[in-house]
């Protein structure tokens, strides 16, 4: 006998965290945990408005599948009794840290893959500002080898060659989030290039990417908010050369495995990323992170208190949680 339960926290930054959408103080993620013969397992969903998602709605679908999960539904019978999303993710995450903990092994084992146990190169980010304050934050991260750089449509190019001088040898990651044009993108090709931009992620709005059709980048461009599952990979094609795998997209460990994998069989680089959230949603994404070509896990480290136990940064590589804190033994 086993039992489901969910509940809401806010987890408080202590940073503001600005993108071209808005800004955020505080992280709201729900929490799912399995209880049963001895043992807890834990799961972290974050509910993202930009997909319709609320932590309301999100606790009410984890109560919908909680008398199939009760009765011995598993992880594959979640793909088909929720769609993909921040609540699926936390039940689906939960019963991976559960199984592992009843049958005495890890994750890791259970799925055939690695999980990282040295620092993992992850980009620290730099929230949307004025080029000053956005070279003020890169100058006292100029020590990491990857930054994300947050970017709009104001001045994007003055807000990359901040960054770019304060911090010249790191790699950097340039994300719109949606909010440039396809005529921007072509334009600032090549002055991305000239500032040795590592890579560009989803620069158009989810639903332009036709645009991107014919374009030979000079950056290579990841998707992101354009790619949720693998049934989402086949319009990419042509359009993008990376896609990044979240967890809260995808719905769970189980469904971005599967992405993954498609992605690579399908000749796409992956990227990993997170939401603003705890070390118990980086745990099951660093099975993902461990052959990623980038990675961008510093959602906890955005926070005031991380959960005890969780990650924590290294001069810009992060250092996976402690032995038990999730995935078994």
């Amino acid at each position: 006998m086993r039992t489901l339960a969910a509940a809401a926290e806010r987890l408080p930054l202590h940073t503001p965290f600005r993108i071209s959408r808005g800004v955020k103080d505080a992280a709201d993620v729900v929490v799912a945990t399995i209880e049963g013969g001895g043992h807890t397992g834990r799961g972290e969903g974050v509910p993202y408005p930009r997909y319709g998602e609320t932590v309301a709605a999100s606790l009410a679908a984890i109560e919908t599948v909680r008398p199939a999960i009760e009765a011995g539904a598993g992880r594959h019978d979640l793909l088909s009794l929720l769609p993909p999303g921040a609540a699926r993710n936390a039940v689906d995450c939960a019963l991976w840290d559960w199984e592992a903990r009843v049958a005495g092994t890890t994750v890791a084992a259970l799925a055939g893959r690695t999980m990282p146990v040295a620092p993992i190169v992850s980009a620290l980010t730099i929230g949307l500002d004025t080029p000053d304050a956005m070279a003020a934050a890169a100058a006292a991260l100029a020590h990491a080898p990857l930054l994300k750089v947050k970017v709009d449509r104001s001045d994007p190019l003055a807000q990359v060659a901040a960054v770019r001088r304060a911090a010249p040898a790191a790699r950097l990651i340039v994300d719109p989030n949606e909010s440039w044009t396809i005529a921007e993108v072509e334009a600032l090709q090549r002055p991305l290039a000239d500032l040795a931009v590592s890579l560009l992620e989803q620069p158009l709005p989810a639903g332009d990417d036709a645009a991107l059709a014919g374009l030979a980048p000079l950056v290579p461009i990841c998707a992101d908010e354009s790619v949720h599952t693998a049934a989402d990979l086949p319009a990419l094609a042509g359009r993008y050369g990376l896609v990044n795998v979240k967890l809260d997209k995808a719905g769970g460990l189980t469904a971005a495995l599967a992405l993954a994998d498609a992605a690579r069989a399908a000749g796409f680089g992956i990227m990993v990323g997170c939401m603003i959230c705890s070390s118990l949603s980086i745990a099951p994404a660093l099975l993902i992170a461990a052959d990623a070509a980038f990675a961008d896990l510093d959602g906890p480290l955005w926070l005031a208190d991380d959960r005890p136990g969780g990650v924590r940064d290294a001069s810009g590589r992060l250092v996976p949680p402690d032995a038990g804190f999730w995935g078994g033994a």
